[in-house]
């Protein structure tokens, strides 16, 4: 009886880790973006799941140029004139069809500019970083941002 005990309460231990390694397997949470330039620290984007999608916006601009003001002057949506910070930049990301660690089918907003690229969002093996490949049509005529995780 001790024996079975002793198996449930591991079981359960090990139901609980699993839980958390699977929950860590996601772009949920707080990303830290680099200019692609100067590769200073540019803002903070926080990332969550609603419905089954992933999204993100804008938590926090880092570069202190930067005016917390400004809007999205160029953008052609519904985002136009939306203040850029808070404003959604990552949209409708779904799990990579049987690809681990990568979520597509969404686009991200480039807000400087304010053009919209078709993307994907892969996840590094330690969870760390996310690579954000934006495009326009097909995945290789585009270009790889290496955010890195902050939460």
């Amino acid at each position: 009886m001790a024996a079975t005990f002793s198996r449930c309460v591991i079981f359960v231990v090990m139901c609980f880790v699993a839980k958390d390694l699977l929950a860590q397997a996601s772009p949920v949470g707080l990303w830290k973006t680099f200019d692609d330039e100067s590769g200073k620290a540019k803002s903070l984007i926080r990332i969550v799941e609603i419905q089954g999608r992933l999204t993100g916006s804008i938590e926090k601009l880092l570069d202190p140029t930067d005016s917390v003001e400004a809007k999205c002057d160029l953008c052609t949506d519904e985002r136009r004139n939306q203040t850029i910070l808070g404003l959604v930049i990552l949209r409708n990301f779904g799990s990579g069809g049987g690809k681990p660690n990568r979520w597509e089918g969404g686009d991200i907003l480039d807000p400087e500019n304010g053009k919209i690229y078709r993307a994907h969002l892969t996840l590094s093996e330690d969870r760390r970083q996310l690579d954000v490949r934006g495009y326009i049509g097909f995945s290789i005529i585009g270009r790889t941002q290496h955010w890195r995780r902050v939460d």
